[in-house]
């Protein structure tokens, strides 16, 4: 996709003369490998279209770009930290005991978690139940909480086939993972009633009862992928059985190779995630840190031009590539343009 004539709305954003003063030139995001496809597209624009070096992007989880954005304020730390999940206020506080004090917190728009397969393989229709029952370390059996007996997804749901259950799903360190763990394990877990047995083991303890609903077997049935979205394609492409969990966008640019399942009964698309129909979306964010702005070249500038309405707007490119688009787009550019930091200062 050509960025070449980039409306002057878009680059009028830009301000052309960056500081001799700076150590570093180029601004540099780590985190989500969801954000990342995004932040990548948005970075080779903003290279091609301002008098500002390519923003340095990479991956690592959302998580991991978190934890090295808390790391402190300097030309050595990241200035942006993309995530798929909001900041934890455990990590606002690892921020503020390393000195990042001021975050902007920016909410880019929404993506679905689906469920995809081999295109050639089975078709599966999901319930949070499913997943609960296919891949929770333990499970209500006959009154009694066991360990997970179930090998076959016709075991989890007679509708099912007779095919074995294998599971490639994010790691710990991405935020899909707490999303998926959330809204679809523990969701599982409540649905079948199994939540009441846990409490019961659990004295009562909500936390320790949803711990261990969300807790996954490690018996090979479930696979943690620590690296991105393609190494679960890989997988999936080695095993033609198994089943991925995927951000919508990455799935959409795989459809040659993956077929995706739908979840209580909705299909996941642009449309089914903008109207809140689908269960199991999520909202996508980065984080900037203010005390970096005015001392590294451009990051304002890469800020505003994310969220300017021909980047991250219904009809930009991001939306092309899957983004569903924030309707609050508008007061997250006052946000950037204010540069006004969690907690409502400026």
């Amino acid at each position: 996709m050509s960025f070449a004539k980039m409306t002057t709305s878009v680059l009028a954003i830009a301000a052309v003369s960056a500081t001799a003063a700076a150590a570093r030139d180029q601004v540099q995001v780590a985190g989500s490998s969801t954000v990342l496809p995004y932040a990548s597209i948005v970075a080779e624009a903003f290279g091609e279209n301002f008098d500002f070096p390519t923003p340095v992007v990479e991956s690592g989880g959302s998580s991991a770009g978190l934890k090295r954005f808390c790391e402190g304020v300097g030309e050595n730390t990241i200035d942006v930290a993309n995530a798929s999940r909001q900041i934890k206020d455990s990590e606002v506080e690892v921020c503020a005991a390393n000195g990042v004090t001021d975050i902007i917190e920016v909410q880019i728009g929404y993506d679905g978690i689906v469920f995809a397969s081999d295109v050639a393989g089975e078709s599966f229709e999901f319930t949070p139940t499913d997943w609960y029952k296919a891949l929770s370390a333990e499970v209500v059996v006959d009154g009694a909480i066991v360990a997970n007996p179930y090998t076959m997804w016709n075991e989890v749901n007679p509708d099912f086939p007779a095919q074995a259950i294998q599971a490639y799903v994010p790691g710990t360190k991405h935020g899909t993972r707490e999303v998926f763990e959330e809204k679809v394990i523990l969701a599982g877990c409540e649905e079948t009633g199994d939540f009441e047995a846990f409490m019961a083991v659990n004295g009562e303890d909500k936390k320790a009862a949803e711990k261990a609903c969300i807790a996954l077997r490690t018996d090979g049935k479930s696979v943690d992928i620590d690296g991105d979205y393609t190494e679960t394609l890989a997988r999936i492409e080695s095993n033609k059985d198994g089943i991925g969990v995927f951000g919508l966008a990455f799935y959409e640019n795989n459809t040659d190779k993956l077929q995706v399942a739908t979840m209580s009964g909705v299909v996941p698309s642009t449309d089914s995630i903008s109207t809140g129909e689908y269960p199991v979306s999520r909202p996508l964010f980065f984080y900037v840190k203010k005390a970096h702005i005015g001392v590294i070249p451009g990051l304002k500038e890469y800020a505003e031009f994310f969220v300017a309405d021909e980047i991250a707007g219904p009809d930009g490119p991001l939306a092309e590539y899957g983004l569903v688009s924030d309707p609050a787009l508008t007061d997250t550019q006052t946000t950037v343009a204010d540069e006004t930091v969690m907690g409502g200062g400026s």
